[in-house]
């Protein structure tokens, strides 16, 4: 087994989990999609906890890496928290899925406490780049930033959820219209 297999386990599971969550994940039908044996993903990942684990740190570290490439590219934080809800469009685009943290969120309870932690540093990553760009953005009272920040988050994650529901990327575009013109999110 190669890093390059582990890699692509990483991947398929990674689009499981955003299509069936993390209950959803098998490592039948993950080494199908690899093309290895189901006992071949036990060398990677010695549980469905440990891949599960791991696929959430992955997709916070890589969502934290885009939103820091986000701060970088805009002109200045408005134009940041502008940019971020294609952060969550793109699952929608890709298959009609959602972020495999939200849909691992909504499982929470049925979580092993590893990847309960993993899904729990997505949640974390996310409202601290926003207070920190609504603050910058003065979009809203000191001291309130986080408060807005959280509103954000979860606002954007329930317009992927409501635009999955109808297999319809345009609902979640009018909700993000829907909150700029109630300014939540900047226009």
């Amino acid at each position: 087994m190669t890093t390059n297999s582990r890699e692509a386990i990483l991947a398929v599971a990674t689009l499981s989990a955003q299509a069936h969550g993390y209950l959803g994940m098998n490592f039948r039908d993950l080494a199908a999609e690899v093309g290895i044996k189901a006992a071949s993903i036990y060398h990677h990942f010695p549980s469905k906890a440990e891949l599960g684990a791991a696929v959430a740190r992955r997709y916070w570290e890589d969502a934290a890496a885009v939103l820091e490439a986000i701060s970088d590219e805009a002109a200045n934080p408005a134009e940041a928290l502008r940019r971020y809800p294609a952060t969550f469009r793109v699952a929608l685009k890709n298959g009609n899925r959602i972020c495999l943290c939200s849909f691992m969120a909504a499982e929470f309870d049925d979580l092993p406490d590893v990847v309960k932690t993993e899904v729990l540093a997505f949640a974390d990553v996310n409202v601290a780049w926003l207070t920190r760009h609504v603050s910058a953005a003065g979009l809203a009272p000191a001291g309130e930033s986080e408060a807005r920040a959280r509103s954000i988050y979860a606002a954007i994650a329930g317009a992927q959820l409501v635009a999955r529901s109808r297999s319809d990327v345009s609902i979640y575009d009018a909700l993000i219209d829907g909150y700029r013109a109630a300014g939540l999110l900047p226009d």
